[in-house]
Parts: structure tokens; C-alpha cells; sequence
């Protein structure tokens, strides 16, 4: 159920006092069906909550066809221009250069960059960051990102619940238990809830779970008999924690003006692959 300020409410009412897009129209009613609460003190909380998640939709979306190529650390590259390659493969943002040119640029020339799953998931978060906050913060927050597996700045805020309410703009993760050791990438999966039944995962593109269990299935050791499987738990940003720099104006309360939102959140361990 969805409380604000301790009244449940109604999806359907969100949707048309608010005109909520389909993704978000998707989120309020999974969120109303759900045995868990999804508690907020200000209608304003939830709003940006929407808007996140639906930039979160967007980002991976937008990745997706950006170009960017899936390789292992070893083989990862990225525009110089913008970041500096580290010698473990990750990506750190060059001196002089903004956050927000250094993300931006992963989206506008995708075919200069390469990575693995865990580092795409985290690109989408802070460009739908970018997307739902105030430039101006963005820039101070995040002025020293390092692009690197699973690590990600503190205020991204980022929490990881055991849940089997998924939404859009969820990460989640795909676990392949009996994978091929000769390829320890595809231990896992780590995919953007994109909402209406379809996953984004980086390596594996946009598909429905069960296309994607079956992608890791292709990918186990000879004789496995454990199928890959949807891990009940959700990564997701601090949405609270992050409304506080809204970049829409304050008195947001009748209708969401433009919304289009974004979100994130942690998706598992660094140790986690695909």
C-alpha cells in the first residue's frame, strides 16, 4: 500500500491528479498491490520518487543503444578526453572536467567506452541523478567519480533490500550459481527494471526474465543442473536523501509538472559480475 503523511491512497487517483506517465502509472500500482508499505511524509517525496525512477527507466534505455561495448576490466576503455583509465580498468574522472560532461559524454559516444555490467548499472544511476537533481548539486556532489565495479559516491545513498515487490527502475540481480569458471563474468547479471515485464542488462541487452535466465543459462558449466534464478532483492538510490535537491520547483504538490524521473540504488556486492 502507498501511505503519505499516514493516508493510504489511491493509485488511480495519483495517476490522473498527477498525470503520471506509464512507467510511473506502473510503479504506484505495483506499490498499492503490494503486501509491503511504501511510506511517504510529503506527497513532494513520492513525486520525485517517480520521477527518478522513470529517468532510471530512461537512462538504461538510453545506454542501451549509446554504444557502449561489454568487456571485463582488463579490456575496458573509455574517451581520455573525459576520464583517465586506472590500472584495474575502472574509469576516473580527468581534472578540469565536470560530472556531469564526464557521464553525458558515455551516452552522446558510447562506441569509445567499454565495461562490465556493475559499472554500467552505476553510469545509469548518475545519469538519471543528473536527470532529477539540480545541475549545481550534481556538479558538487559527485565531483570525483570513480567508475569502477560497485563502487559509487556516498551520496548517491544508495540501499539494497530483500523484497519481492519489484519496480521500474529497480536493480536487480540474476544469479547463475553453476556458471562456466572459464567465464566468472557470467556468475550474474545485474539489470534495470525497465517496467511492463523487461530487463536491461549490460552484455545481455533489453529482455524478459525469462529470456535472460535463459541467456545465463547458455553461460553454465558443463553437467550444471541449478538453474540461474531472480535474487529477491532490490538496489535502490536514496530517493529521500536526493529529494532535497529536486531540480523542479518547490510547490509540486497537485500535479507533477514534466515529470520524468530517475532513480538508483546498490545492486549487490562488488563481486557480482555480468
Amino acid at each position: 500500500m502507498i501511505l503519505i503523511a499516514g493516508t493510504q491512497v489511491n493509485p488511480s487517483s495519483l495517476a490522473s491528479s498527477w498525470r503520471l506517465n506509464a512507467v510511473q502509472t506502473e510503479i504506484v500500482e505495483k506499490m498499492a498491490r503490494s503486501p509491503e508499505t511504501f511510506d511517504y511524509p510529503t506527497p513532494e517525496m513520492l513525486q520525485f520518487e517517480l520521477k527518478m525512477r522513470d529517468h532510471l527507466v530512461r537512462s538504461a534505455r538510453a545506454l542501451n543503444t549509446s554504444g557502449l561495448a561489454f568487456s571485463t576490466f582488463e579490456d575496458s576503455r573509455c574517451n581520455e578526453a573525459y576520464w583517465h583509465r586506472t590500472e584495474l580498468g575502472g574509469f576516473r574522472l580527468r581534472s578540469g572536467v565536470l560530472p556531469s560532461q564526464g557521464i553525458i559524454d558515455i551516452f552522446r559516444n558510447g562506441h569509445l567506452y567499454a565495461t562490465e555490467c556493475a559499472t554500467a548499472m552505476v553510469i545509469i544511476m548518475y545519469h538519471a541523478a543528473l536527470r532529477s537533481i539540480r545541475q549545481a548539486d550534481f556538479e558538487r556532489m559527485f565531483a570525483d567519480i570513480l567508475l569502477y565495479d560497485w563502487r559509487y559516491d556516498k551520496d548517491l545513498d544508495l540501499q539494497t533490500a530483500v523484497t519481492g515487490t519489484f519496480l521500474p527502475g529497480d536493480i536487480l540481480y540474476f544469479a547463475n550459481p553453476d556458471y562456466n569458471p572459464a567465464k566468472p563474468w557470467w556468475q550474474g547479471e545485474n539489470a534495470v527494471d525497465l517496467g511492463r515485464g523487461l530487463y536491461y542488462g549490460h552484455g545481455a541487452g533489453i529482455k524478459t526474465a525469462e529470456e535472460l535466465i535463459d541467456f545465463l543459462n547458455g553461460e553454465r558449466i558443463r553437467g550444471a543442473t541449478r538453474s540461474a534464478f531472480l535474487v529477491r532483492q532490490a538496489t535502490r538510490p536514496g530517493f529521500a536523501y536526493l529529494s532535497a535537491f529536486n531540480d523542479n520547483p518547490p510547490g509540486m504538490s497537485g500535479r507533477m509538472q514534466g515529470v520524468s524521473a530517475r532513480i538508483f540504488a546498490r545492486a549487490g556486492s562488488s563481486r557480482w559480475e555480468g
